[in-house]
């Protein structure tokens, strides 16, 4: 028996249930009665159900529609992830329920306790204490007597829960301080010039959040999920923007009405106890019952019932699943889940605007005061609306997975013109941004590849081009900076599938068995990220989203595998996804304190095979260089502090005199002053070619200029050293 002692499965249950929190108070309940056979006699729009073990009662309140009029029983099967542990035969006359005995036609509805003796024994003890637990309770009603005498003429089913839940809140605060805290601690580092250690902690970042973002993705999937799947993956809804906030969702419904839209009250409804809402779990046959049973003037609407997640059954019952499950499960009304996500998105971009411009002011006033030393932060003080151009765009790739999907989603639905519209802004605006922002990475480096014959040395050497545009390529390596696109492009094909085919499990389910193979493969082949230890982060998380997409396959039942192996396969899930988001976690916890309270954090890694460190500025390497960075400035016969100025970003950034490059210049000729010793920081990176051969490239009329600039005069007095032989 699956239950049994000694059995490997109850093992792994008991121990993850005891290291979770217990509720001192045992109990098992049920909120939704569903129906589980065509035609069936008897429905339920409220079905609320208490039971205790320490006094064998259920605490019923039901409001039901029946059409039988016979002497029934009652055939009671319950069972937990698939296996069926208890079965009994009620009989209605011996508990005296009025209604029941013999079941009357007509509409009943009245709160009644059931005894239920020695149910308390043969229940397992951790049916009380296991969160989200995947257990059912189906009834049929059989005829006694009577024509359908013998005859099934009703089927219920239940959904049995403990209150124990792996959605948690700590979970959800706890997994958005970490990748927030870790995205902010990179903007830090890079700000004080450790741009090594700023690049490695932001990469790690930003591979977390994809992945919460993934696991957020199976949750809004038509495809069946049990509970504790639909429960973990609701702990990362925050990286899509879902987030419930009560006033915030009253300005959506009044938005949504006074825009010519309806909105839908299914949690207002259910926060009532008016109806029960069948949350989807087992196959899509359940949707087809549902509009099986509505009257033929709602089935002319069928087409645009099809569209909409959510049905409303001609019991009064309502289902969801897929998207519009996720915002029951947020409190959410499912009309207002699009604006949700959107104004989200929205506010944080305006947010983050307004914490680099208060940084500035701080960071300027403590320099007046002399609080802090005049050179701290100074690269971000003299260019910071170009390092707010970067992270704006780094939040736009951040916030392209939720944008895409729920605005695409939002098509389907038609909530209002006025959404319709914003639905069309945000997936144009976003998608286009981040297309233009790859396009102008792929034209620098392969610029860079023409003149220097290494893309780095464009992409990393130029600040102007690192802050604006190095979001979409410092995670790579410099030779698979175009990895961006594919990216873009695997986040694009995701969101059409779970956007337009909610209706379609096992479409969806095999789409992204494809994609993810497809990502898995080319993430162990290429391996495009900057070091071995970024490469096997973001590999293992490839892996585990492969996985996990045949576990989705598994949930839609096309194997018809028994109902334990898809029970077990949930917990499976979990566990894997559980135990892998700890795991990355505390790797970007423990590396993240590390390089902060580091004296030299940039020393913490090694330099790169691309060359990138060699064209970057970083506090490590000024502290190491010597005098021979400004005897070949002045040997080139360049200005310190004077940009090359091939950065192909043609707009007004780019000048080489904008005042990013001034401040450096400014402090670069000081300390020149200073010091014919004094490192030139501040200089352009030697490029991989010979400046003397350059001439004889076949881009000449690009380069002639270069290389005349850099064979011009060197100031009076200095003799440029003779080459070593």
């Amino acid at each position: 028996m699956w239950f049994s002692k000694g059995s490997p499965l109850l093992a792994v249950l008991c121990f993850a249930s005891a290291i979770l929190p217990v509720e001192s108070k045992r109990i098992l309940q049920s909120t939704s009665l569903n129906i589980c056979q065509e035609n069936s006699g008897f429905t339920a729009s409220l079905f609320s159900v208490i039971y205790n073990p320490t006094t064998n009662k259920a605490s019923v309140n039901i409001t039901a529609l029946s059409t039988i009029e016979a002497k029934v029983e009652f055939d009671v099967d319950i069972s937990a992830y698939g296996y069926s542990f208890l079965h009994l035969v009620v009989k209605p006359c011996d508990l005296g329920l009025a209604g029941f005995c013999p079941m009357i036609s007509g509409k009943l509805g009245h709160p009644f306790d059931l005894e239920v003796p020695d149910a308390s024994s043969k229940i397992p003890s951790i049916a009380y204490d296991f969160p989200d637990l995947d257990a059912k309770v189906r009834i049929r009603i059989n005829a006694t007597d009577g024509p359908q005498a013998g005859q099934t003429v009703a089927c219920v089913e239940a959904l049995v829960s403990n209150g124990q839940t792996v959605d948690l809140i700590g979970v959800k605060w706890a997994s958005a301080i970490v990748a927030g805290l870790a995205l902010a601690s990179s903007a830090f580092l890079s700000g004080l010039g450790h741009t090594n250690a700023a690049s490695h902690v932001a990469a790690n970042a930003l591979s977390l959040v994809g992945y919460f973002q993934a696991q957020a993705m199976i949750g809004l999937m038509g495809i069946p999920l049990p509970p504790v799947v639909q429960a973990w993956t609701q702990d990362f809804q925050w990286s899509m923007g879902i987030i419930e906030v009560p006033f915030m969702q009253r300005i959506f419904t009044w938005y949504q009405r006074s825009t010519g839209g309806t909105a839908s009250n299914i949690i207002e409804k259910s926060d009532y106890s008016i109806v029960s809402v069948e949350v989807q779990k087992r196959a899509v046959d359940l949707f087809k019952r549902g509009t099986a049973m509505l009257p033929n003037s709602v089935l002319e609407h069928g087409s645009k019932l099809m569209k909409r997640a959510n049905v409303m059954t001609s019991y009064g019952s309502y289902i969801v699943y897929g998207i519009q499950r996720v915002a029951f499960r947020a409190d959410i009304e499912t009309t207002n889940l699009f604006l949700t996500a959107i104004i989200f998105f929205y506010l944080i971009m305006v947010v983050t605007t307004l914490c680099v411009v208060a940084f500035k002011g701080i960071c300027e006033l403590a320099a007046k005061q002399k609080w802090m030393k005049g050179d701290t932060f100074l690269e971000f003080r003299n260019g910071w609306r170009t390092v707010l151009k970067g992270i704006l765009f780094r939040m736009a790739l951040v916030g392209h997975p939720p944008v895409t999907i729920l605005c695409l989603w939002e098509f389907t639905q038609n909530d209002s013109s006025a959404l319709m519209v914003v639905a069309v802004f945000f997936l144009i605006a976003v998608n286009a941004v981040l297309a233009w922002a790859a396009y102008k990475v792929v034209r620098i480096a392969r610029r860079s590849v023409a003149l220097h014959r290494n893309p780095a040395y464009i992409l990393f050497s130029d600040p102007q081009t690192l802050n604006k545009w190095g979001f979409l390529y410092i995670q790579f390596r410099a030779s698979a900076y175009y990895f961006i696109i594919p990216v873009l492009g695997y986040t694009v094909v995701k969101a059409v599938f779970i956007a337009f085919a909610q209706n379609a499990p096992i479409v969806q389910a095999i789409a992204f068995l494809l994609i993810e193979a497809a990502a898995l493969i080319a993430s162990a082949v290429l391996r495009p990220w900057m070091d071995k230890k970024t490469n096997s982060f973001n590999i293992a998380i490839a892996v585990v989203n492969f996985l996990n997409a045949i576990f989705l396959l598994i949930f839609t039942k096309v194997f018809d595998q028994p109902g334990i192996v898809t029970g077990v396969v949930g917990v499976v899930l979990w566990i894997l996804n559980a135990v892998c988001t700890l795991v990355l976690l505390l790797m970007l916890i423990i590396t993240t304190v590390i390089v902060i309270f580091q004296s030299n954090p940039d020393g913490r890694y090694k330099f790169m095979s691309d060359d990138r460190t060699s064209f970057m500025k970083s506090q490590s390497q000024l502290a190491t260089s010597t005098e021979l960075d400004a005897l070949g400035v002045t040997a080139r016969g360049e200005k310190p502090g004077y940009s090359s100025g091939l950065d192909l970003d043609d707009d007004g950034d780019s000048n080489p005199r904008d005042s990013l490059f001034r401040g450096q210049s400014s402090i670069a000729n000081s300390t020149a002053n200073n010091s014919h010793h004094a490192p030139s920081h501040f200089a352009p990176a030697h490029s991989p070619i010979d400046p003397i051969n350059r001439t004889a490239s076949p881009y000449n009329g690009s380069i002639s200029s270069v290389s005349r600039s850099q064979n011009s005069s060197s100031p009076a007095g200095f003799k440029p050293p003779a080459s070593p032989r």
